[in-house]
């Protein structure tokens, strides 16, 4: 877990806010025990987790593919080839969206802007260093042009089924 108790309060209000603004029907399936609170999003989110990441085309076009994500302070990195789609896209049109599903167990939906992180980024040598810990190796080395990002989240909910937090 990385995140401060300031991250943490952060994103809960966050996870509030983003529930009240939900549809109802978001908040029907989204209540109760189902709602997960910011901690236990973070716990929950503890190691690589399989994102569904959403960029749009130049027409306007969805487009969904898989990425490797962690979760860090409250916000999910990923990484991609630069000679991707996902990287073309998101040069033009950054807003994104990403969704990690466990079955009926968990669900974690998130909108967002993609911001490409480079070595400048005060966050840069802690992701870099996260990410090198889980892989064994950097991944800025796993290609000609490796691009990470950081989802700075607008809209984020977390959902458990009954019995996940048993």
């Amino acid at each position: 877990m990385y995140e401060s108790p300031e991250e943490i309060q952060a994103l809960q209000r966050l996870l509030d806010a983003s529930h009240r603004g939900g549809t109802a029907h978001l908040r029907t399936i989204i209540s109760g025990d189902h709602v997960l609170d910011a901690a236990q999003l973070v716990d929950a989110l503890s190691g690589m987790k399989v994102l569904a990441l959403s960029t749009v085309t130049a027409k306007g076009e969805p487009r969904t593919s898989a990425v490797d994500g962690h979760f860090l302070h409250g916000r999910w990195t990923f990484g991609t080839d630069g000679r991707a789609a996902k990287a073309r896209h998101i040069a033009a049109r950054p807003a994104v969206s990403a969704a990690h599903v466990e079955g009926e167990r968990l669900g974690v939906f998130c909108h967002g802007t993609a911001v490409r992180l480079t070595p400048d980024d005060p966050s840069w040598p802690e992701t870099i260093d996260h990410w090198s810990r889980h892989y064994g190796s950097d991944p800025t080395t796993w290609g000609d042009d490796v691009r990470m990002y950081r989802i700075e989240p607008s809209f984020m909910v977390g959902y458990r089924g009954a019995g996940a937090g048993d």
